[in-house]
């Protein structure tokens, strides 16, 4: 008799964590179904390879019964699928536990960090794959070398993932080598108690890896150090990697950033044994992922870049790793959409700061984010008061040039406009955020829309 193939349904199917894994179970013969609240390219993608993925979705109003449902950190409790499927006494979990499931099953290295996770996870990944470990890969971005694809399946025991910190995911996770980049204040509406709170978890986190586990660390990192010198069991091994680039490495991407996460990928390389110069070779042909600096196009000549930063560290971080590709005379624009109420309230004053390394900077309305924002907060702030807020910083500066400019914008309309009208050749624009900002692009560059080109 056939075996009768597990039916997964997953709640929120369009989170590029949760497609990750949607595509994984596909890969396993599953028959996966799903739903979301908006349409995106992530659905349409997940469509093409068999998932079952309907405009007006729920199975509470047909379709087979299934088995497992999996749902966002952003689906709400009340949510009428989630709602009826625990009615139903069918077994539901969260995203991070069902993940956390299958790190127990492999040899799990995850990557953690409050900035870049996605861009490390992607390298070791791509590292392993050269080395020949043949690993299976959970990312939370489009990796162009696997089909613009959020996860690899391979065969040996090996997992890489990419363990978020938010709504306190990874404590679900049993890595065996766990990689922490770098810890700040982020995600405040999870970690209520702020930098302490923060801490606390990724203490906690770190105390979960096994007596024979490994831990690699930024030691540029202060907050890092913290929690490294904490550690319990005297066996624990741990591995120190800095932002100094080694011989040989010729980064694609840009960014001192960016080094730094390339030297945590080798950390990992070191530890699993793999020749350093295979390790070398896969980080120098690494060509980036979808929305970290992802190269879409030329208008008037400007070079367009689309980048999901969305934390004061990161605009500040990808700015200067962008100034790097302005030519001659050419002016550094940055397209900014706030991405949540409450981290541009809690953050503010690091956000005025963020965009000093642009010559431009254009900010759109905040994007609010559903079943995670408070009333009395959005009251509060407002893209408006940031752009005025970095106008009064700047003229109290005396060194502040002549030439930069700090505007709002109240839609993508008017943005596209004033940018097809002013953009020059030379000049670099990133269009960044975390938001729906991305869609500026495509309105923008229109014929150039080419994901995933090679920047000239």
């Amino acid at each position: 008799m056939e075996n009768k193939k597990q039916k997964i349904h997953f709640i929120g199917i369009g989170g590029i964590g949760v497609s990750a894994l949607a595509r994984y179970y596909l890969a396993q013969g599953a028959e996966v179904s799903g739903s979301d609240a908006t349409e995106n390219e992530i659905i349409e993608d997940l469509r093409k390879v068999g998932a079952k993925i309907p405009p007006s979705p729920p199975f509470i109003k047909g379709g087979g019964i299934p088995d497992l449902v999996i749902y966002s950190a952003a689906v709400r409790k009340d949510n009428p699928e989630l709602v009826e499927a625990r009615r139903r006494g069918i077994k539901c979990q969260k995203y991070a536990e069902a993940l956390g499931e299958l790190t127990k099953q492999k040899y799990t290295i995850a990557v953690s960090g409050i900035h870049g996770k996605s861009t490390t996870t992607a390298m070791i990944g791509l590292m392993m794959e050269r080395a020949g470990l043949d690993p299976t890969v959970i990312v939370g971005t489009k990796v162009r070398e696997w089909g613009d694809s959020n996860c690899r399946v391979g065969k040996s025991r090996h997992l890489v993932i990419e363990a978020d910190e938010y709504d306190r995911s990874f404590l679900n996770y049993w890595p065996k080598i766990l990689v922490l980049l770098n810890i700040e204040e982020e995600h405040l509406d999870t970690y209520t108690g702020g930098l302490p709170d923060i801490m606390k978890t990724f203490g906690k986190y770190v105390s979960r890896l096994p007596e024979d586990g490994t831990l690699i660390v930024n030691e540029e990192d202060i907050n890092i150090a913290k929690i490294k010198n904490q550690k319990s069991k005297p066996q624990l091994k741990i591995q120190n990697y800095n932002s100094k680039a080694v011989d040989g490495l010729n980064l694609k991407i840009t960014g001192q950033h960016n080094v730094s996460n390339a030297n945590a990928a080798l950390a990992v390389a070191r530890v699993l044994g793999i020749d350093e110069k295979i390790a070398i070779e896969a980080l120098n042909n690494f060509s980036g992922t979808w929305r970290r600096m992802e190269y879409r196009g030329l208008v008037n000549g400007a070079k367009i870049y689309d980048d999901y930063g969305h934390h004061p560290t990161e605009i500040k971080a990808t700015l200067a790793g962008a100034r790097e590709l302005v030519e001659g005379k050419g002016k550094l624009w940055c397209v900014f959409q706030p991405h949540q109420y409450q981290r541009t309230y809690k953050l503010f004053d690091r956000f005025i700061t963020a965009f000093d390394g642009a010559d431009k900077t254009i900010l759109l309305p905040i994007y609010s984010v559903s079943g995670r924002e408070k009333a009395s907060i959005k009251k509060k702030v407002s893209s408006e008061k940031l752009a005025e807020a970095i106008k009064t910083a700047d003229s109290e500066q005396l060194t502040v040039s002549n030439n930069k400019e700090i505007l709002y914008m109240k839609d993508f309309n008017e943005t596209a406009a004033h940018l097809r009208k002013n953009l020059g050749a030379g000049d670099v624009c990133v269009i960044m955020g975390a938001g729906d900002i991305n869609q500026l692009t495509g309105q923008l560059i229109k014929k150039h829309l080419t994901c995933f080109s090679a920047a000239v």
